[in-house]
């Protein structure tokens, strides 16, 4: 019964998806890659939600919860503020210049190098990164919920490739041969049903623990693991508190203003106004989103008192506990479309990518607008393969959250200086751009997997002869013995500026540069745009002193 009311709902969200947009142009760049312009607010909103949304939230973010507490809350409520300042400043500038992807941008502010070398570390970064975390995360959830092992007499490692195997040629089809429209609109639907059913699973956790009641579970949940309710990490935390200030922020902003994968959205608006609407509307929403994301972890401790081996099955085990019988398939089809939405947005942006910036720009440069269209979907075929067979081996990569916010640092980084640079300044040059991605990208890889490794050895082997054994006091020591990686990104960010400054001030452009307004898209802004940001933005200060 479970698995024929997955397959139900998975399939009525396919055939409304199909309805809703067999009457888009997909023969042409911009209909394919950006729905024809056409998205409005609601549905804006709905697909950034659910593009950032799924298993890697659901279960990553939820696993960190249960071993660290509310401290990384801030992945969620921080993402608001960036949300704000997406909206305000750089969503106008995009639309003003009619970008269809991000790169795009840096071709007409350097050259078309910078853009291609952008475009391949975006590829990059989502091969070997990006989907496999969404495709294994996402198998772990589904092969919990369902107990696949079980059910299909296999070992968890088996369950997982087939899990694996089968979102990802689902969501293939979804994103390489529906375009950008198709996910939007699955995203929308799936995103009611994901809030819904997300909202759910807390609320039957907390009864569970209060005995039928949600305010004596919450009651008993506070009361019984008070130092789970902090706002503000320590040093030994996944997110110390003073993080914010250094290199989270500059994550955020990245992730939400400048990553192809989520921008691509608000690219697609009608115009201006709905795009800054939507992008607003998803902040408030997001607001919400530790109540989803952060308290089941939580809760999970509670119950689980803390036994389970593996952080990152705290939630569907979770699920799998609390959830009445009958609505497990629901909600499982729920979260397959969340795990969906995030594969193919990815997917589709990679599309975006090779088809406009690789394929148009070096390949075939002649190609009219149905080629490109054709061998962008042949791409992401390619890619999507590559994902589903790397997507099983990061079984061993610890907790799944961190892995993948560091391991973005690689292209996050250096991606956002030289659009922070080229948006700012009027005459830095090519060459300033080219250098800074390379710097970036070389100096942090340096960073975090030669210096890292090297000091924290050194740290714990003096540790050791000092006789340090308390598993406490090691945690604390390896923690200060090398800055977090977040810091590292703020001293890069800044650093790879300094640098691209220094070589304009000795080598700059000609012409200074000046973006002109294509026309393609109504760019009055919302006029309640400044209003409405600095609400969101008082509500994210005021739950960090409630909770602190």
């Amino acid at each position: 019964m479970q698995f024929l009311t997955f397959i139900g709902f998975t399939a009525l969200v396919a055939v409304i998806s199909y309805f809703k947009t067999r009457k888009t142009d997909e023969s042409s760049s911009d209909g394919y890659f950006l729905g024809g312009r056409s998205l409005t607010a609601g549905v804006v909103a709905g697909s950034l939600l659910l593009t950032n949304l799924s298993t890697e939230q659901l279960v990553g973010l939820n696993g960190s919860a249960y071993q660290s507490g509310l401290s990384v809350m801030v992945w969620e409520t921080l993402a608001a503020v960036a949300m704000v300042l997406t909206a305000i400043f750089l969503l106008p500038r995009y639309l003003k210049g009619g970008l269809t992807t991000v790169p795009g941008f840096l071709a007409e502010r350097f050259d078309v190098t910078t853009k291609t070398l952008t475009s391949v570390l975006f590829l990059s970064g989502y091969v070997v990164v990006l989907l496999p975390v969404i495709l294994y995360s996402g198998s772990l959830a589904i092969s919990g919920m369902f107990d696949v092992p079980e059910l299909l007499g296999v070992t968890h490692t088996q369950s997982i490739w087939i899990c694996v195997w089968g979102i990802g040629i689902i969501g293939s089809i979804y994103a390489v041969f529906g375009g950008l429209k198709a996910v939007a609109i699955s995203d929308s639907i799936n995103a009611i049903g994901l809030l819904a059913g997300g909202l759910l699973i807390p609320i039957f956790g907390l009864m569970m623990i209060g005995d039928g009641s949600i305010l004596d579970g919450l009651n008993i949940l506070t009361t019984e693991n008070p130092e789970k309710f902090k706002s503000m990490g320590g040093p030994t935390d996944p997110v110390p508190f003073y993080t914010i200030f250094t290199g989270m922020m500059l994550v955020n902003l990245f992730y939400w203003g400048t990553n192809q994968q989520i921008i691509q959205r608000a690219l697609g608006a009608k115009n201006l106004k709905e795009g800054q609407k939507g992008l607003l509307l998803a902040g408030f929403i997001k607001i919400l989103g530790p109540i989803i994301v952060v308290l089941p972890g939580l809760i999970a401790f509670h119950i689980f008192q803390g036994s389970l081996e593996n952080a990152d099955s705290a939630y569907p085990m979770l699920v799998k506990k609390v959830l009445p019988t009958a609505w497990v398939g629901f909600f499982a089809a729920v979260v397959f479309g969340a795990i969906l939405s995030s594969f193919n947005s990815v997917l589709n942006s990679s599309v975006t990518l090779f088809g406009i910036d690789v394929y148009k720009q070096h390949i075939n440069k002649a190609a009219d607008e149905k080629t490109i269209v054709k061998y962008g979907k042949i791409f992401g075929t390619v890619l999507a393969i590559a994902a589903m067979f790397i997507a099983p081996l990061i079984a061993n990569a610890g907790s799944l959250f961190n892995y993948l916010q560091e391991i973005n640092g690689i292209y996050s980084i250096p991606i956002l200086t030289i659009i922070v640079v080229g948006y700012t300044t009027k005459r830095v040059p090519a060459i300033a751009a080219k250098v800074g991605l390379l710097s970036g990208c070389i100096l942090y890889c340096i960073s975090q997997f030669i210096l890292k490794d090297y000091f924290i050895n050194k740290a714990l082997a003096k540790a050791a002869a000092s006789g340090i054994t308390d598993a406490g006091d090691l945690a604390l020591v390896t923690a200060q013995a090398y800055p977090h990686f977040l810091d590292i990104m703020a001293i890069l960010f800044v650093l790879n500026i300094v640098i691209m400054l220094i070589i304009g001030k000795f080598k700059p452009r000609e012409v200074p540069f000046v973006q002109e307004y294509t026309k393609q898209v109504d760019i009055t802004p919302w006029k309640y745009v400044k209003q409405a940001g600095l609400v969101i933005c008082l509500i994210v200060v005021g739950l960090y002193i409630y909770f602190a």
